[in-house]
């Protein structure tokens, strides 16, 4: 009856990606049936290792993670686990073949953010490529079902995407990571002095990184294209709104997208060829 314990683990994943994402969810669903486990089972595994970082604050969020990590690898080593969402996150793993130092370097940034509260430039790259860059990696692993060639030539797309995402995050969350966490990831960046010009520095680089990934996303299997292209839809939908408000509207409240809106863009990216129109 292992077929079941494994189908149940998965479950567990795709409920705790659809409670925390709306966005990742429908995005999911533009994806081959064949990917809807294995995303949803990074997902949950890379979402409940930043909720003992962000959330669990009247509890020794030290332990936690380091137990997290031990849970882990040994859930990987072992092929079994009875924490359904690290369960099903290392079948996904030797599935796949994704690589340990992706998932070792995700918990180090996770690590990170128990103690960093400010990042210099070197210390912010370092950040983004374990929270960010590194989960496009491990569902490119997905997505190319073996093809070692495919993979490498994606690689740097991967990782730009994951690293726009991130960052969208961040700038539209830089009230609360201020206030409610005491952290500023952008280097140089002081929250109480946020000027327009910070603003336009960061949204520059963040424009670039979208441009970069593009080319890769037309590059992806078929089974996979539109479901990551309506992820990059959704997220340059919400930089577009964060660029065209005002300095004190990111100061002060939480930039988002409509579920309406998020439904209109993941209709019409259903109905349109988008990848072939969009330079």
């Amino acid at each position: 009856m292992i077929e079941l314990y494994n189908e149940t683990c998965f479950e567990c994943s795709k409920v705790i990606t659809r409670k925390y994402s709306t966005s990742f969810s429908l995005g999911i669903k533009a994806f081959d049936r064949k990917f809807h486990y294995p995303i949803y089972a990074v997902y949950g595994f890379v979402r409940y290792a930043d909720e003992i970082v962000d959330s669990f604050h009247q509890y020794d969020k030290v332990k936690l993670i380091s137990k997290f990590r031990d849970d882990t690898f040994e859930a990987i080593d072992n092929g079994i686990s009875l924490n359904p969402v690290l369960h099903s996150f290392q079948l996904i793993v030797k599935q796949y073949g994704i690589d340990l130092p992706l998932i070792d370097a995700f918990l180090k940034s996770m690590e990170m953010d128990l103690d960093k509260t400010t990042y210099s430039k070197e210390g912010y790259d370092v950040y983004i490529y374990g929270s960010a860059e590194v989960i496009g990696l491990m569902c490119l692993k997905i997505f190319c079902e073996g093809d070692g060639a495919m993979y490498q030539q994606l690689i740097p797309g991967a990782r730009k995407l994951g690293a726009a995402f991130q960052k969208v995050n961040f700038l539209r969350d830089i009230k609360s990571d201020f206030l409610d966490r005491g952290r500023v990831y952008f280097p140089g960046i002081n929250f109480s002095s946020f000027s327009i010009a910070d603003k336009q520095s960061i949204e520059k680089d963040i424009q670039q990184d979208f441009d970069d990934s593009l080319l890769a996303i037309r590059q992806l299997p078929e089974s996979a294209r539109k479901g990551v292209y309506i992820a990059y839809v959704y997220y340059l939908e919400l930089f577009r709104k964060i660029k065209n408000s005002p300095l004190e509207i990111i100061a002060e409240k939480r930039v988002r997208v409509s579920d309406k809106r998020k439904l209109w863009l993941m209709a019409q990216a259903l109905v349109t060829d988008k990848l072939r129109s969009i330079g």
